[in-house]
C-alpha cells in the first residue's frame, strides 16, 4: 500500500508552495524597496538638515484665506488646512451632484429623436470633453465670471439675488446650529423610512412610495422641530449697499467658475457612460415593456435605468473620483481648497514632505468614501443571488 505522503508532489511543483512563494517573493520585494525609499529619504532630509516633524501644525499661518471671514493669520496651520478641506469637499460634492443629474439629460439627450437635441448634445460633449480642464476653468473664470457687473452695480433678480464679479449672495438661513442637527436626524429617519417600505414591498408585493413616504417623514419632523424649538431659524435676504452685501450667503467668484468647470467637464464624460450604460440594456427589454404599455418615462424610470445603473456604476465612480482630484486645479484662479492652502502653508517656511504627506492622505481618504459609499450602492443594484 502506497503512504499517503507519497501522493504529494515536491515542493517545486506543488502549486500551494508556487502560490505562497510567490506571494512571499513580492511582499519581501515591496518592502525592500519601501525600506530603500524611505532611508534614502531620511538621508536626504538629515543631510540637508530639513526638518521632519509635525510641530509647524502648531505655529501660526501667517496669511489669510479669501471667503474665511473669520480666519485670522495668528491662527495655527491644522485650522487653515481644515477650512481647504472644508472648500474642497463643498465644490468637489456639490459638483458631483450637479455633474451626475447634467450627465443624466446629456446621456439621454444623445439618445433622444428629436434631431435637433441629439445633434445639440453631441456638440456640446465632443466640445467640452476635449478641451482641457484647466483651460476650460481659466476661461469660465476669466472670460465669464470676472465680467459680471461691478459691485458697485450688481445685478438683482428679484430683490433677493445678487450677481456681481465678486461673487453671487443668496438668500439663507440663521439660528440655531441644533436646529440643523434636528434635521440631520429628520433626513436619517426618511431614509430609515425609505428602506423600511422597500423591504416591506419586497415581501408583500404592495408599491412602496418609498420616495413619498420618506419625504413625508422629512417634512413633518423638521416642521414639528422648527415649531417645538420655538422658530430657531430666520431668512435673511442680501441687501446691497454701495460696494458691500449685508445678509445671505455669499458664493465666491472663485468658487463659482470652479464648479461650473468641473461640472460641464465631468457631465460630458458621464453623458457618454449613461448612452453607452442605456445603450447595453438588451432591447427586448423595452420591447416587452411596450407590450406592457408603459410610456417612454415609465419604460426608462423602470425598466432600462434600473438596468443600466449596474453596467454605468463602476465607470461613474472613477469620474466622481477624477473631479475630487481635478478640484485641485483651482490653484490657477486662486480658490483657497486643501492643495492652495497646502502650498500656501509650505511658502511660508514649513517643511514640504509632511505637507505633502497629508495632502495626498486627504485626498486617499476622500477617494475610500466615495468609493465605499458606491461600492455598497453597487452590492444593492446586483441581481438577486449574484
Amino acid at each position: 500500500m502506497t503512504s499517503s505522503s507519497g501522493t504529494h508532489p515536491p515542493p517545486w511543483r506543488n502549486v500551494r508552495v508556487l502560490r505562497a512563494g510567490g506571494q512571499t517573493f513580492f511582499l519581501l520585494t515591496v518592502g525592500t524597496l519601501i525600506w530603500f525609499f524611505l532611508s534614502n529619504l531620511s538621508q536626504n532630509l538629515s543631510d540637508q538638515n530639513l526638518p521632519t516633524g509635525w510641530d509647524y501644525l502648531e505655529q501660526p499661518t501667517n496669511f489669510r484665506i479669501s471667503g474665511a471671514e473669520d480666519f485670522r493669520p495668528t491662527q495655527p496651520v491644522w485650522k487653515a488646512l481644515l477650512i481647504g478641506l472644508k472648500n474642497t469637499a463643498l465644490v468637489s460634492f456639490a459638483g458631483i451632484v450637479l455633474a451626475s443629474v447634467l450627465g443624466l439629460f446629456l446621456g439621454m439627450g444623445r439618445l433622444s429623436n428629436n434631431w435637433l437635441i441629439r445633434k445639440a448634445v453631441g456638440f456640446y460633449t465632443e466640445t467640452i470633453r476635449n478641451i482641457p480642464l484647466l483651460v476650460l476653468i481659466i476661461f469660465l473664470y476669466f472670460a465669464i465670471v470676472l465680467r459680471l457687473p461691478n459691485i458697485k452695480e450688481p445685478f438683482i433678480l428679484f430683490d433677493t439675488v445678487v450677481v456681481s464679479q465678486r461673487g453671487i449672495w443668496l438668500p439663507w438661513t440663521e439660528g440655531d446650529a441644533i436646529f440643523w442637527g434636528a434635521v440631520l436626524l429628520a433626513a436619517t429617519a426618511a431614509g430609515i423610512t425609505a428602506l423600511w417600505r422597500t423591504k416591506r414591498s419586497e415581501q408583500t408585493g404592495i408599491p412602496h412610495h418609498r420616495v413619498l413616504y420618506g419625504a413625508g417623514a422629512f417634512v413633518f419632523l423638521t416642521i414639528a422641530g422648527y415649531f417645538l424649538m420655538g422658530s430657531p431659524v430666520s431668512l435673511t435676504l442680501p441687501e446691497h449697499s454701495g460696494r458691500h452685501v449685508d445678509g445671505g450667503i455669499k458664493v465666491l467668484s472663485e468658487y463659482l467658475a470652479l464648479l461650473l468647470g468641473l461640472t460641464l467637464y465631468t457631465a460630458s464624460h458621464i453623458g457618454e457612460i449613461i448612452r453607452g450604460s442605456i445603450q447595453a440594456v438588451p432591447k427586448g427589454q423595452s420591447e416587452a415593456a411596450n407590450t406592457l404599455a408603459l410610456s417612454a418615462f415609465h419604460r426608462m424610470r423602470f425598466v432600462v435605468l434600473p438596468q443600466a445603473a449596474r453596467i454605468m456604476l463602476p465607470l461613474l465612480t472613477n469620474q466622481y473620483l477624477n473631479l475630487v482630484k481635478n478640484s485641485s486645479l483651482a490653484v490657477a484662479i486662486g480658490y483657497m481648497e486643501i492643495t492652495q492652502i497646502t502650498r500656501l502653508v509650505m511658502n511660508q517656511g514649513n517643511p514640504g514632505v509632511p505637507n505633502i504627506a497629508l495632502l495626498m492622505l486627504f485626498y486617499l481618504v476622500f477617494s475610500l468614501c466615495i468609493s465605499a459609499l458606491t461600492n455598497v450602492l453597487n452590492q444593492r443594484l446586483q441581481y438577486v443571488g449574484h
